[in-house]
C-alpha cells in the first residue's frame, strides 16, 4: 500500500515573470538581496543567479557584490530623515505651547475667553455680548 503514495517534490519552481520581479525589485533599490531572501523564503544564491541571469545591467564575465556600506548608507539617510522629523516636531509642539499660553493669559488678564465653550451663549451678530 505504501508504494503507491508518491512523495511531493520539495523543490519549488518559479516563473521566469516572477524571477524577473525579483530582479527588478533589487534593481530599483527597494530591496536587497538579503531582504528578498527572507521576504519570500528562499537563498540568497538562487537570487544571485537569477541576477545574473535577467539582470539588464549585467554583463558577461562580472559578478555582482552587493555592497553593505549601501545598506549602511540607507540605515544612515533614515536615521537623518528620523532626526530631521524630531526637530519639526519639537518646533510644532514649542508653537502649541506658546499658543496655548497666550489663550490662557488673554483670559487671566485681559479676560478674553479664546476657547470654545459649550456652555457660551451663541453670538446675536456684531452687538455687544453680556459678561458674566
Amino acid at each position: 500500500m505504501k508504494s503507491n503514495i508518491r512523495l511531493l517534490s520539495k523543490h519549488r519552481k518559479f516563473s521566469d515573470e516572477f524571477k524577473r520581479q525579483i530582479v527588478n525589485d533589487y534593481e530599483s533599490g527597494r530591496y536587497s538581496v538579503f531582504q528578498l531572501s527572507k521576504l519570500h523564503g528562499m537563498s540568497r544564491s538562487m537570487i544571485y543567479n537569477w541576477i545574473h541571469k535577467f539582470s539588464t545591467f549585467n554583463e558577461k564575465g562580472y559578478r555582482v557584490v552587493e555592497m553593505k556600506d549601501s545598506s549602511s548608507k540607507k540605515m544612515q539617510e533614515l536615521e537623518a530623515k528620523n532626526k530631521e522629523l524630531e526637530a519639526a516636531l519639537g518646533r510644532k509642539q514649542i508653537q502649541l505651547d506658546y499658543l496655548e499660553k497666550m489663550i490662557e493669559l488673554a483670559k487671566s488678564e485681559l479676560d478674553i475667553d479664546i476657547k470654545k465653550n459649550y456652555s457660551t451663549p451663541q453670538s446675536t451678530g456684531s452687538g455687544k455680548t453680556k459678561k458674566k
